[in-house]
């Protein structure tokens, strides 16, 4: 969602676009089928849609020195047409023409240039420098509704509105005459007759300026300025704008004096306001990775949408029932119903991160490790805070798990401590101290019959507690950071992963090893789960992909790609009908559990 109009109605009503990491997302509004368009190397900076629809462009961003791709879609069959490269670092902003003949980018900061593309051609027709050496930065980009031959870019204290002169090759740019005005634009929208254009700016007025003469006509709100800025506009066909602001404000202002007739206060930053058809109804989308549908008749907003706009680090499903999950982030977790992909419940500790969760396995709470040091627990229905205990861990909690008879809870925090509470109807106690560990640790699995558990920590030890006796039984060392750890299901195995990449498969009796396999190419693994009769399970990392392994074999059988984020965490879900995972970049992603033949 922090994406500036990132977010797209498609013409035909029907379709929603959005970028998501380096994927392209097309979203059916009636039934909320997914497509996505896979096709860009890193994160994707910008997209638009052409006026006909028929075509998709996106651009993304890259290393320093490096060439950053355009990449021209076929929309209707949702394939790559062409990857246009000229721009280093970043695109920043795209455009097409009115009758789909050219595309036009502009290059991020490190590259300043804007570029007109041919798109019969699929090649580069001319380019030039976006704005005087004495002007700031272009940003934003519109091309004019009726001819193909014009555009305009803005940016920090510079407006220009372009010609394309075909036969020479070359676009002119007249720099626009604001007066006395000093601003930096932030959003550029064009009136249907091309006679003129509006721009929003960080300063939180409005000004609209002429296309002929280049002259700013009138500007506004004079007084009640905007706060935090106008990041969003929408024009209207009575003339009249829907503004969105950095303050989360989407406002109805009077065309001629700008003055505010209706607004609605939605949460986070808009970053996009797109219209639905005629614009009886359109959507805005926050940064706080909320979209909205708004009714312009009764100015009412619909939250239709929402996801986690911080790293996820943590995702659990309630014992024996896959149709649910929770997953948890900064400030917030939240449990989702998983065949409507929906929101069902959203507990808010502001500021806080949440770093791990389990459902107890009679389903009567959520219990949470936080970075202050507290365990919480919570109803799962209404959210309700049960019990909090404090001070559990003096560097935070790191990780947490629970028996199956709900009697206990054991934590571990980042000073390396695994701590075992018992938890009674209304009372709380500390029940043993385990020291050994010391450094943080990152997962506590338990044995079935609440006896012993496993322990992984980043100090490279998995330790095997015996949880009766409260003694060590085993230690497993290794020259890695532990990030995770399972039982096999018959328990006589453990299987770990870490930021060596390599998962290693260990004797629970002896914790001898017992084999090794290299679980990745790149980047540590974070996260990993096995499937409830031992024959398979899946590890996920910092090479964004989400992997299926043969447990008796050691080899790959499944990859998923579609992250574009370190994944944190996976989970296989009871039934083996999905595998959820989350990653840093604030995603979650539903797979397909694959039935082998």
């Amino acid at each position: 969602g922090h994406i500036l109009s990132g977010l797209i109605c498609h013409p035909d009503k029907e379709h929603v676009l959005y970028p998501l990491g380096c994927t392209v997302v097309i979203q059916d509004m009636a039934n909320g089928k997914q497509t996505f368009l896979h096709g860009h190397t890193n994160n994707v900076s910008c997209v638009v849609v052409s006026k006909s629809g028929t075509l998709v462009a996106s651009g993304q961003v890259t290393f320093m020195g490096f060439k950053a791709d355009i990449i021209l879609w076929d929309f209707k069959k949702e394939e790559l047409l062409a990857r246009l490269s000229l721009h280093k670092g970043r695109i920043e902003a795209l455009a097409f023409s009115p009758n789909d003949l050219y595309l036009v980018s502009l290059g991020g900061q490190d590259d300043g240039s804007v570029v007109v593309w041919s798109i019969p051609k699929r090649e580069a027709v001319c380019g030039s420098p976006a704005s005087a050496r004495s002007a700031g930065n272009a940003t934003v980009l519109a091309f004019s509704r009726c001819r193909d031959e014009m555009f305009v870019t803005a940016g920090n204290g510079t407006i220009r509105v372009w010609e394309l002169d075909l036969k020479n090759r070359k676009i002119r740019p007249t720099e626009c005459q604001t007066g006395q005005l000093k601003r930096v634009i932030t959003c550029v929208k064009m009136a249907d007759d091309d006679n003129y254009f509006y721009v929003g700016t960080s300063s939180g007025d409005i000004l609209k300026l002429n296309t002929n003469n280049k002259l700013m006509s009138d500007y506004g709100p004079q007084k009640e300025k905007f706060s935090m800025g106008v990041t969003a506009l929408l024009l209207l066909k009575t003339g009249d704008l829907i503004v969105g602001t950095g303050g989360g404000i989407v406002a109805l202002c009077k065309g001629s004096n700008y003055k505010v007739m209706k607004k609605i206060q939605i949460q986070g930053t808009v970053t996009s306001l797109t219209h639905r058809g005629q614009g009886h109804q359109f959507f805005a989308g926050t940064n706080e990775s909320q979209i909205y549908r708004i009714n312009y008749t009764e100015f009412k907003e619909e939250l239709i949408a929402a996801c986690h706009n911080e790293a996820i680090h943590d995702i659990v499903f309630p014992l024996g029932t896959s149709d649910l999950f929770a997953t948890c982030s900064k400030n917030d977790i939240r449990v989702w119903h998983t065949p409507e992909n929906r929101e069902l419940l959203r507990i808010v500790i502001p500021n806080m991160t949440c770093r791990a969760i389990e459902f107890m396995s009679d389903g009567r709470s959520i219990i949470s490790a936080w970075n202050d040091g507290k365990i919480r627990a919570f109803l799962p229905e209404t959210g309700r805070l049960m019990y909090v205990i404090d001070h559990a861990h003096s560097l935070g909690v790191t990780a947490i798990a629970a028996t199956s008879n709900c009697r206990r809870i054991i934590s571990g925090g980042g000073e390396g401590q695994v701590r075992v509470w018992e938890i009674g109807e209304r009372t709380r106690k500390l029940e043993e101290v385990l020291k050994e560990h010391i450094s943080a640790v990152s997962c506590i699995k338990i044995k079935k019959n609440d006896r012993e558990c496993v322990t992984a920590s980043l100090d490279g030890t998995c330790i095997i507690w015996d949880i009766v006796r409260f003694t060590r039984n085993q230690m497993i060392l290794a020259n890695t950071l532990f990030q995770c750890v399972c039982y096999h299901p018959e328990e006589y195995q453990i299987i770990t992963s870490g930021t060596d990449r390599r998962i290693g498969y260990w004797e629970v009796f002896d914790g001898s090893a017992i084999r090794e396999l290299e679980g990745s190419a790149s980047g540590s693994i974070n996260g990993m789960d096995i499937t409830s009769d031992g024959t398979y399970f899946v590890t996920g990392g910092d090479d964004h992909l989400v992997k299926m392994w043969d447990y008796n074999e050691g080899e790959v059988t499944h990859v998923g790609v579609g992250h574009s984020g370190n994944i944190t965490r996976l989970k296989i879900s009871p039934g083996n009908k999905y595998i959820v995972s989350v990653s840093a970049d604030g995603a979650i992603l539903r797979w397909k559990y694959p039935h082998f033949h």
